[in-house]
C-alpha cells in the first residue's frame, strides 16, 4: 500500500503528465489580440453602399427567375461585421424555402481548412513542408510516373518519377497525383477506380486511411513539381493529420479549428439537429428543377450511410457564416474572438506563391490553401485586390476574401451539371463594387 505522500507524489506527476499533454495537443492558444466574432453592422458604417447591394440582391433573385439557379445564400463582410446576409429561392425541388442558416455540401472548400490544420501542426514543428511524405506515410516511397496504358484490361507500366513527393507538393496540387472518378486523364480514372480508390461524397464503410495507402501504390499523372494537377493531395493530408496528431482527423478539425472558431454547423457529417437545414443537390432536367439522384456518389451522404469516410479534400458540410468566420481568421492574420490559431508569419507563407506560373497564368497564383490574385490580376479587373484569396466547390459555391479591402463575398449554391449559372463572377465583381468610402 502506498504511503501518503507517494500517493499525493503520484497524483501531481499524473497532473503534471495531462497538464503537459494537454499542452501538446492544443495547436490554437490565447492571444494578445482580441478582434470581435463576426457581427451583424449597416452596410454605410464601414464604407459600403446599399443601394449598391440593392443591385446584387436583383442579380440572385434575376438568376432564379431565368432558372439559372434553384436558391441562393449570400453573405458580404466587411471590416469584421456581416453587411448581407440574404438567402433567395428553394432549398429543394418540393419547394421549401431557403433560409439563411442553410447547410450546404461545400467540397473543395475543404481544402482550405484541410491546409489550416496542416499548418497548426507545423508550427508546432511536427515536420518541415519539404518533407517526403513517405516519411510519415510508408506507402508513398518510391513513387511512379504513368508511363503506358492498356485500355482492354487497365493494365499499366510506370517509370521511376525524379523526386519523391512533398508536404508542399500536396498543398498546391503539384503532387502528380489524380482524382478519381473526375480527373481529366481517363487512364487515371479507370486505374483508380480498379484499385478500389475512394476520393469523395460516399455513403460507404470506407475509411480515409485505407484508400490513401492504395493511393500510395498508384501511378502519377508526371514528376512531383513538375505541373498543376488538381488531386487527391489534400486528402491524403487529412490523413496525415491524423497520424502526426494522433487523432481522428474529424477529431483534430473540430478540437482545433471548429471549436475555437465557433463554427457550430460545420461538419463531415451533419448531426441529428441540423438535417434539416442541409440543401437538396438540384439538377435541371428539361427546364425543371429535380433533386438529384445517387450517381458515382450519393448526394445525401452528409446525413446518411456508415460516415466514416473523413475526406480532406471535399466531406465538409457547412453555412455561409461559419465559413465566413473562418475566413475572417485569415484576414485578421490567424486570430479571432482572443484565439490565435496560426500566427501572422504563417499566413503570410501560406498566401505566398508556391507555384510560380504552374496555375493560374500571370492572373493568380497558388499559396499553400488558396488560389491567389496578383498584381496582374487586380488590374484586370472583377477579381479583387492583389492577394485576394479564393476557391470554390463543387456543387457550385464560390468565396473570396480580400485582405486590402477586408472584404468578405461568399455565395452558396446546391446544383449539379450546366445550368448556366453567371452569379459567381457577377457577385464578386459587384461586392467589390459595392465599397463606397
Amino acid at each position: 500500500m502506498l504511503s501518503p505522500y507517494l500517493i499525493k507524489l503520484k497524483q501531481g506527476l499524473t497532473g503534471l503528465l495531462f497538464f503537459a499533454c494537454t499542452i501538446a495537443f492544443q495547436a490554437q492558444t490565447t492571444s494578445s489580440q482580441h478582434s470581435e466574432p463576426l457581427s451583424e453592422a449597416a452596410p454605410e458604417s464601414v464604407g459600403i453602399s446599399s443601394e449598391r447591394l440593392e443591385k446584387i440582391s436583383e442579380m440572385i433573385q434575376s438568376s432564379i427567375d431565368e432558372n439559372q439557379i434553384p436558391g441562393a445564400v449570400a453573405l458580404i463582410a466587411k471590416d469584421g461585421k456581416i453587411i448581407y446576409l440574404k438567402a433567395f429561392g428553394k432549398a429543394n425541388a418540393e419547394g421549401k424555402e431557403l433560409e439563411k442558416d442553410a447547410v450546404f455540401r461545400i467540397a473543395s472548400q475543404t481544402k482550405a481548412i484541410t491546409s489550416t490544420a496542416v499548418m497548426m501542426l507545423w508550427e508546432e514543428g511536427k515536420f518541415q513542408l519539404d518533407d517526403p511524405v513517405s516519411k510519415y506515410i510508408p506507402e508513398f516511397e518510391n513513387p511512379q510516373v504513368l508511363e503506358s496504358f492498356n485500355e482492354a484490361d487497365s493494365s499499366y507500366t510506370t517509370k521511376p518519377a525524379d523526386k519523391e513527393i512533398t508536404i508542399r507538393h500536396l498543398l498546391t496540387h503539384t503532387s502528380g497525383l489524380g482524382y478519381g472518378m473526375i480527373d481529366s486523364d481517363p487512364r487515371i480514372r479507370k486505374i483508380y477506380q480498379k484499385a478500389g480508390v475512394t476520393e469523395l461524397f460516399t455513403t460507404a464503410n470506407v475509411k480515409i486511411g485505407e484508400v490513401i495507402k492504395k493511393l500510395g501504390k498508384l501511378p502519377l499523372h508526371h514528376n512531383p513539381g513538375e505541373k498543376f494537377t488538381y488531386s487527391m493531395g489534400l486528402d491524403v493530408l487529412g490523413y496525415f493529420v491524423e497520424v502526426v496528431s494522433g487523432q481522428s482527423f474529424s477529431d483534430y478539425l473540430e478540437e482545433h479549428i471548429f471549436d475555437p472558431l465557433e463554427m457550430e454547423d460545420t461538419h463531415f457529417y451533419q448531426p441529428e439537429g441540423s438535417k434539416e437545414r442541409l440543401v437538396s443537390v438540384q439538377v435541371k432536367e428539361g427546364g425543371q428543377w429535380k433533386n438529384l439522384e445517387p450517381t458515382f456518389y450519393d448526394p445525401d451522404y452528409p446525413i446518411k450511410g456508415a460516415q466514416t469516410f473523413y475526406s480532406g479534400g471535399a466531406g465538409l458540410s457547412s453555412t455561409a457564416e461559419d465559413y465566413a468566420t473562418f475566413l475572417q481568421m485569415y484576414l485578421n492574420k490567424g486570430e479571432l474572438n482572443g484565439t490565435r490559431l496560426l500566427s501572422r508569419t504563417t499566413i503570410n507563407s501560406i498566401l505566398g506563391n508556391h507555384t510560380e506560373d504552374l496555375f493560374g497564368g500571370k492572373n493568380k497564383y497558388h499559396g499553400l490553401a488558396f488560389g491567389v490574385v496578383t498584381p496582374e490580376g487586380q488590374d484586370m479587373g472583377g477579381i479583387g485586390s492583389t492577394g485576394t484569396f479564393d476557391w470554390g466547390g463543387y456543387f457550385n459555391t464560390q468565396y473570396f476574401a480580400d485582405p486590402e479591402e477586408d472584404v468578405i463575398g461568399i455565395i452558396m449554391k446546391q446544383t449539379s451539371g450546366g445550368t448556366g449559372d453567371q452569379t459567381g463572377w457577377k457577385f464578386r465583381q459587384m461586392v467589390m463594387a459595392s465599397i463606397d468610402d
